[in-house]
């Protein structure tokens, strides 16, 4: 909750506009784990970020899709923790069988920009003027990456092992 709190109420990275409670965060954590992914970073004893992936559509054809999101605690931010993360769980998703990754950024954000395209994300597409936050509407640029390349397997992503 502590790492998410400024996300939402100051700034437009996250177009939440409410804190989600405790019980709300830890039902969001048990759907990640149930079918994807959910990780945590921990330093000095505390948990200082957060990686997740959930179902890109809840539609069956976007099984193989997965969007991606990773958070840090404000004072952690531009030191690799998210990069750690971020690898990690690209990583376990590729592993899986996961086949396309995207990320929504809402925009400006050059760090997180900049973040996805050094992991091999591209731009593919961009919602103009789509989310209304702290008085100012904010676009969405859309980032995809091929986890497993260009291959046409269709064997659907293998559950989390136990």
């Amino acid at each position: 909750m502590d790492i998410y709190r400024p996300y939402v109420l100051d700034t437009a990275i996250t177009f939440e506009t409410d804190v989600p409670t405790a019980g709300q965060m830890a039902e969001r954590i048990d759907k990640a784990l149930a079918t994807h992914e959910w990780l945590v970073l921990e330093a000095d004893d505390n948990v200082i970020g957060y990686a997740y992936a959930q179902q890109f559509n809840p539609r069956a054809a976007y099984l193989w899709s997965v969007e991606t999101s990773v958070y840090l605690t404000q004072h952690r931010r531009g030191a690799g923790g998210g990069r750690m993360l971020y690898a990690e769980l690209l990583h376990r998703l590729g592993e899986r069988g996961f086949r396309r990754a995207f990320a929504g950024i809402a925009q400006p954000n050059e760090a997180s920009n900049a973040l996805h395209a050094a992991f091999g994300f591209h731009p593919a597409g961009h919602y103009q003027r789509v989310g209304w936050k702290l008085g100012a509407w904010h676009d969405v640029a859309w980032w995809q990456l091929d986890l497993l390349g260009p291959d046409d397997e269709v064997d659907p992503p293998r559950p989390i092992a136990t």
